[in-house]
């Protein structure tokens, strides 16, 4: 961790002229479901049944809402040297969602506490410094054993390699509710490698 630290930790610059509002502060996330008895003896074939509840209007939703669309899941940081990221998300938003590309920022302070201590500081960061638009959820754990059960499917389904090693890193999901890619967090939103990718499970 400390290689991580040291070479990618630095602080984006960022404003507080947006006052917080204390009742946007983090809370538990609905997905007990997901880890009953039940479930647990029947292994998921697809992503669908993880819920997540949203950063601005603190309202849960499933993924079941956008079969038949292809998902980008994303771990975000609001002080991380990957911060500037956003800009590329919002772009990649804008350039596929009428074509079915859905687009989703997870929050997480699992990687050198680089992310602020309640969601409605990460609100109006988000939507000052980038304008952000597209689907953000509430401050997730993304690793180790309070991690969000997306992203402990994703671990189960594609290994530990696969797994977030710092903040930005993405997930790719087609149209059928299936982990097909993942991207490191250096890999930019609108890179060759992701636009290509993108695009593949768009037209499937």
């Amino acid at each position: 961790m400390s290689f991580f630290t040291n070479f990618f930790q630095s602080t984006s610059g960022f404003s507080k002229s947006f006052s917080s509002d204390p009742n946007t502060q983090n809370s538990k996330t609905p997905n007990d479901q997901i880890t009953s008895n039940s479930q647990a003896q029947k292994p998921l074939e697809n992503v669908y049944n993880f819920k997540f509840i949203k950063l601005i209007e603190q309202t849960t939703f499933d993924l079941a809402e956008f079969k038949n669309k292809v998902i980008l899941i994303v771990n975000t940081a609001s002080k991380c040297g990957f911060t500037k990221q956003y800009e590329g998300l919002e772009k990649l938003h804008k350039k596929y969602y009428d074509r079915g590309l859905i687009i989703i920022g997870v929050p997480s302070a699992d990687f050198g506490g680089q992310e602020f201590e309640s969601n409605s500081e990460i609100v109006s960061f988000c939507k000052f410094n980038y304008g952000v638009n597209f689907l953000m959820t509430q401050k997730e754990s993304v690793i180790g054993k309070n991690a969000h059960p997306f992203y402990k499917y994703a671990k189960d389904q594609l290994g530990l390699i696969a797994s977030p090693k710092w903040n930005f890193h993405k997930y790719l999901i087609n149209r059928q509710g299936k982990i097909v890619d993942y991207f490191i967090s250096s890999t930019e939103p609108m890179s060759d490698k992701i636009i290509k990718s993108v695009e593949k499970e768009l037209n499937n």
